[in-house]
């Protein structure tokens, strides 16, 4: 029961994550897109701490603990969203949704090797099923690939320091809620984000200044639903079910980003989509242990009764 109820909290992360990739393309239109990261992430990183505050779960850090929330600020937030935003600019979708779809692979490869989690027969399968998906949704709408260029070795670089991002969030919600982790997280790599944007960017901060209310509405739901709670749910899933399992969800975030994309940009939807989907689901329901909980909920004995 606790497993599905896990489940169904990512699939719904997932769709706003998907949601969210529409969001950050219409906000980079009106905002320089590192100086808008970090303002986000600041803005989340404040929404988590106040949530927290309210469920008494703020305690400052103890030794150890500092190191997990420095290497995972520097992986999870600023690695991650600096070289994405970098490497999206200099390379096609097509190139760059398939590498990203490379994330549950890579997270379940160092989580054997640097967490020893079990990966399955049935496990790995769905990791296979889930990256065939990834590969049919990203492949159906542009039909083709672009040539490899320095933007995907950034696209590439960006998914693999998440995925080692998510072995130090394992490691360090042995001692300390995952949502708190998030949230000093966030604040530490939102403040290196900003110096980054004052030096990219210098003129950026001055862009809020051009923001509508539709604008700020978009900057909130970003901000504070898919990127406070959001991380702060996927994160408390990590420290439940394991980094390998959490991250097979991810193969999610293409199909229900490009549902967005339809619904809110009006790009196309091809019937290839949909096949993907039926793989990605398959991926996910024996990548995430869904079929073998299931079976051994079948199998287990009933008790007597009386």
């Amino acid at each position: 029961m606790k497993d599905l109820k896990v489940i169904i909290t990512l699939v719904l992360v997932m769709f706003t994550w998907g949601i969210n990739v529409s969001a950050l393309k219409y906000l980079v239109t009106y905002f320089d897109p590192i100086t808008m990261t970090s303002m986000r992430i600041m803005s989340a990183a404040i929404l988590v701490f106040v949530i927290l505050f309210f469920l008494k779960k703020i305690r400052l850090p103890r030794n150890k603990e500092w190191i997990y929330i420095v290497g995972g600020a520097a992986t999870n937030v600023v690695m991650h969203h600096y070289f994405l935003a970098e490497g999206l600019s200099r390379t096609s979708a097509a190139n760059g949704g398939l590498i990203l779809g490379l994330g549950p692979l890579l997270t379940a490869t160092l989580a054997v090797f640097i967490l020893k989690e079990k990966i399955t027969g049935v496990r790995a399968l769905g990791f296979l099923f889930g990256g065939i998906g990834v590969s049919i949704v990203v492949l159906g709408g542009s039909g083709t690939l672009g040539k490899t260029s320095f933007g995907d070795v950034e696209i590439f670089l960006s998914i693999l320091s998440q995925a080692i991002s998510f072995m130090l969030i394992k490691k360090a919600s042995k001692t300390m809620d995952a949502r708190l982790l998030t949230g000093y997280m966030m604040l530490v790599g939102s403040v290196i984000l900003v110096i980054v944007a004052l030096i990219k960017e210098p003129g950026g901060f001055a862009e809020f200044s051009k923001g509508t209310s539709t604008v700020w509405g978009v900057f909130i739901f970003s901000a504070l639903i898919a990127t406070a709670v959001g991380h702060m749910a996927y994160n408390s899933a990590i420290q439940t079910i394991g980094a390998a399992r959490a991250s097979i969800f991810l193969n999610f975030n293409t199909f229900f980003a490009l549902i967005g994309a339809s619904i809110f940009l009006g790009e196309s939807i091809y019937p290839a989509h949909f096949i993907g989907l039926i793989f990605i689901v398959a991926g996910v329901i024996l990548g995430s242990g869904s079929l073998e909980m299931l079976i051994r909920s079948r199998n287990k004995p009933v008790p007597p009764v009386g």
